[in-house]
């Protein structure tokens, strides 16, 4: 008797295979609409990318205002990388600060400034129509 693979277990049917297919592509049609609509709204009318407003957005979400690095990583969809861009750009435009952790010299805050909560409650109103309009 033949031992069947986990992968020949886990096959579906080619109907079923096909809907598959076609609910992953809707998705991605989807996000792509959505993240396509929102970085020119974004941009056109705050100067500010999806990523930038995220980060903002993560920021005005913990109640005061800080975020430690290493949790913001883990909380939003960029890699340490593209977030630490990010961050750099937010800082040099005077709307996030970096500071060190005084009990961990290791750590460092993501700090909102109050030039940044500003642009985010500007922006968020332009941020949640762009979903509105385009998630119904």
């Amino acid at each position: 008797m033949a031992e069947h693979s986990t992968a020949s277990r886990l096959t579906t049917t080619p109907d079923a295979d096909s809907e598959l297919v076609d609910q992953w592509r809707l998705l991605l049609a989807k996000h792509s609409a959505v993240s396509c609509a929102l970085e020119k709204a974004l941009q056109d009318g705050h100067n500010i990318g999806v990523s930038e407003f995220e980060t903002l957005d993560r920021l005005v979400d913990e109640a005061s205002g800080s975020y430690r690095m290493s949790d913001l990583s883990q909380d939003i969809y960029l890699s340490q990388s593209a977030l630490s861009r990010t961050v750099a750009r937010l800082e040099r435009d005077h709307l996030v600060e970096r500071n060190m952790c005084t009990s961990d010299r290791r750590s460092i805050f993501v700090c909102l400034t109050d030039t940044g909560r500003a642009l985010h409650a500007d922006a968020r109103k332009t941020h949640r129509a762009v979903l509105a309009s385009t998630l119904v």
